[in-house]
């Protein structure tokens, strides 16, 4: 069985389709599914979700890109309710940065300061986080350490393969792998992947962004962790079906309630 510890569920390109979706993915040995929580304007239906579907949980958070709308976040409420099993996504993210110097320095103090809150909101309720970080690595890191983020743990949502975060496994994070390990281009995923401690792997799928091979090019879903969980096998040198335990033994592990 396989855990899928982010999939945009609450995405509308789910709409038409999503019990048939939500089908093909318990055929293919999925168990449970996270949403992560990324946008004011979608986190009701995230709720609405895993208020209908018993295996369907979900995080409440402000993405980077969004952080204009993290003051409107009731971030009490939406923890408050007994499917939300994390916070996040949120992190840093500086692969848009545009402008001057210092246009661009001034988008990353308030990154840096929505991060800082969620991350305190985070040890204030308990709950791990769901971080997304991209081109700012080492930033990301200090932030976490400073903030004492291993109180409460994490996942490293679509890990970048930057084996400076490596370390962040002795503070309780995890690494969450998708649809990119089967990517031809992902060779620093690849190498770096087989250096991570198994017992803080997690599946991934990302939904319905980066598809993994053979189906790049269409939606992702989560019934494709079958090929993120095959790839992870060929590197590790074990069964898939190892894989698929050892991953949702460690979600279990991160996400309590699940």
């Amino acid at each position: 069985m396989i855990i899928d510890t982010h999939v945009h569920l609450d995405d509308e390109r789910y709409r038409e389709d999503f019990d048939a979706m939500i089908a093909r993915a318990r055929n293919a040995g999925v168990e449970a599914f996270i949403i992560p929580g990324a946008h004011p304007s979608t986190l009701d239906r995230a709720v609405e979700l895993s208020e209908a579907y018993d295996d369907v949980y979900f995080a409440v958070g402000v993405h980077p890109y969004d952080m204009e709308t993290f003051e409107s976040v009731d971030f009490d409420r939406y923890a408050a309710h007994p499917k939300c099993v994390a916070i996040g996504e949120c992190g840093l993210d500086y692969f848009r940065l545009e402008g001057s110097e210092e246009e661009k320095h001034s988008e990353k103090v308030r990154q840096a300061h929505v991060f800082r809150e969620q991350i305190r909101f985070a040890r204030k309720v308990g709950k791990p986080l769901i971080v997304h970080i991209r081109d700012a690595s080492h930033d990301a890191k200090v932030l976490l350490l400073e903030e004492n983020a291993g109180k409460v743990g994490g996942v490293l949502h679509c890990y970048n393969a930057d084996e400076e975060l490596l370390s962040l496994s002795k503070e309780g994070f995890y690494f969450g792998i998708g649809g990119v390990v089967t990517f031809q281009n992902a060779k620093k995923l690849l190498h770096v992947l087989p250096k991570i401690p198994r017992d803080k792997l997690l599946i991934e799928t990302d939904g319905p962004y980066l598809t993994p091979h053979p189906h790049r090019g269409t939606r992702n879903e989560s019934a494709y962790t079958r090929y993120v969980a095959d790839k992870m096998a060929e590197l590790l040198g074990i069964p898939p079906g190892e894989v698929e335990a050892l991953t949702t033994a460690n979600a279990k592990l991160l996400f309590r309630t699940l």
